[in-house]
């Protein structure tokens, strides 16, 4: 389980540092995909598959199933990490994201995502505002 905040730079050939927390779990190879929110979604092998058979048993007579996987998959690239404990994220994802300098990492359970710090924290403080308002709908689900 991924879990934690971390503070990183991207550098300008779009290097970042995966938390050593996270690398382990993720291992030496994983994918880094456009997650929701404008933020990059990165799954271990494993997990990538489990929601790659998901995601294909969706009906492609529906068009919102059709956008989402597209989205989803045509984002998605695997990365390895280098001996710095560092990934490579393409130009097309750092723009999706708006991956310029300073970034957060953070464990969200099954996933690690990838923010812009501003983005970040403008999310994290509207949903701080709002969380028990979040909960209380989440009641269904026995949170």
């Amino acid at each position: 389980m991924f879990m934690g905040e971390f503070q990183h730079n991207i550098d300008t050939k779009g290097r970042i540092i995966v938390p050593a927390k996270f690398r382990s779990e993720l291992g030496e190879n994983f994918v880094v995909t456009r997650g929701l929110d404008k933020c990059l979604f990165a799954y271990p092998m494993e997990e990538w598959k489990l929601l790659e058979e998901k995601l294909k048993k969706l009906p492609l007579t529906k068009k919102d199933a059709r956008a989402f996987t597209r989205f989803f998959f045509s984002g998605a690239v695997e990365c390895e990490v280098d001996k710095q404990g560092r990934i490579n994220i393409p130009q097309p994802l750092r723009k999706y994201a708006d991956l310029e300098k300073e970034c957060a990492v953070i464990g969200v359970s099954n996933r690690v995502e990838f923010w812009a710090n501003d983005s970040w924290e403008e999310y994290f403080n509207d949903s701080e505002d709002s969380f028990g308002e979040i909960a209380e709908n989440l009641l269904d689900f026995d949170i």
